[in-house]
């Protein structure tokens, strides 16, 4: 099993002079529990060795390594899954590569949801909650009450993404989603492990 409590999904763009990696890996001693490394514009022979290194740096810690969009690197990295968006390759075609590996979904709207009750997927990306910068070419948020239908609807596991950072995210605890994924507000943090850990303590406060 996987665990979505606090999830990164890493941005390159966002880190300076530091080094991914050493971010990523603060970021999980903190308690992050997944980590998507998202690169859209890397050729694929630097997408797949800085997967190779992402993946080195969280065997200790037993975290799952998640590719985005790109099947052809999961495989060639082992790594534990893919995320897919509503372009990419068909769940069907992705799950016949992939065999068990862990498959991702990102959803826009209410059909999406009601749609990937029928995919043999692993969990949605309930995308996005809120408007984010990180991302700019998202459907329209679905907010608090959105993403509180959206879960119930859901025969999946529950991820919501976009916006989430320590000033929203006390905000999405009562909605029932199983994690939160998070971008810049760890990315950019001068202690991504001391943001991580707030973050998972702010989300399982009750």
């Amino acid at each position: 099993m996987f665990d979505l409590s606090l999830y990164l999904v890493t941005d390159s763009g966002l880190c300076g002079e530091r080094r991914l990696e050493d971010i990523v890996e603060a970021a999980v001693q903190g308690g992050c529990t997944m980590v998507q490394l998202r690169e859209k514009n890397l050729d694929t022979g630097t997408f797949v060795a800085r997967a190779r290194i992402l993946k080195k740096v969280l065997a200790p810690y037993h975290v799952p390594l998640i590719i985005n969009d790109r099947v052809d690197v999961a495989l060639a990295v082992d790594a534990e899954g893919v995320h897919l968006g509503q372009s990419d390759m068909s769940i069907e075609d992705a799950r016949r590569l992939l065999g068990n590996k862990i498959i991702g979904w990102s959803v826009e709207s209410m059909n999406d949801v009601r749609r990937a009750n029928e995919l043999d997927v692993d969990y949605i990306g309930i995308s996005p909650v809120f408007a984010t910068p990180t991302k700019t070419d998202t459907a329209q948020p679905f907010r608090i009450e959105g993403t509180r239908q959206a879960v119930a609807l859901s025969t999946h596991p529950t991820v919501g993404i976009g916006g989430i950072n320590r000033h929203t995210i006390d905000s999405l605890r009562d909605c029932g989603l199983d994690g939160v994924a998070v971008v810049s507000d760890i990315m950019l943090a001068d202690e991504p492990r001391v943001v991580a850990q707030t973050l998972l303590n702010q989300m399982k406060q009750k």
